[in-house]
């Protein structure tokens, strides 16, 4: 049965490819949908379990499934992108050309409100960021392969 709904193939190809990204970099133990199920429990039974202690709960109370799941995959993506501690991955350096050329590149993600740009010092380590976010998809891109 699936309790994801996912709206295609396409899109549950691309969420088993981030889950196995995530488990071979030592943030989730198991990939499967059905692990999926089983942290989203837990992480309700915390919550509820919060609730009941008057602790405040950031965000939902209770995540229905499908919520869960885009859940953690923000989850995973913001953990690499932040170069997570406990993430096992040999981040290559990010030199400050590269960082110049990405953000010569994506000056609409660098713009206020008005149109006028944050300078790069004001921006430079959400430039490092995108950068880890695009090698974060090159990796999905790369397993997603391997699925054909």
């Amino acid at each position: 049965m699936n309790n994801f709904h996912f709206s295609d193939e396409a899109e549950k190809q691309y969420t088993l490819a981030c889950l196995e990204f995530a488990k071979r970099i030592g943030l989730i133990d198991d990939s499967g949908l059905e692990a999926v199920t089983e942290r989203c429990k837990r992480e309700n039974e915390k919550r509820k379990i919060q609730t009941e202690n008057g602790e405040t709960v950031y965000g939902l109370v209770e995540f229905p499934l499908s919520v869960y799941l885009d859940y953690e995959l923000t989850r995973i993506k913001l953990d690499f992108a932040s170069e997570k501690e406990e993430i096992k991955y040999n981040f290559p350096p990010i030199t400050k050309k590269e960082k110049k050329v990405f953000y010569k590149n994506n000056t609409d993600l660098f713009t206020r409100y008005g149109g006028d740009k944050f300078r790069f010092k004001e921006v430079d380590m959400i430039v490092e960021k995108k950068i880890r976010e695009e090698q974060f998809e090159n990796e999905i891109k790369n397993i997603l392969h391997k699925f054909d």
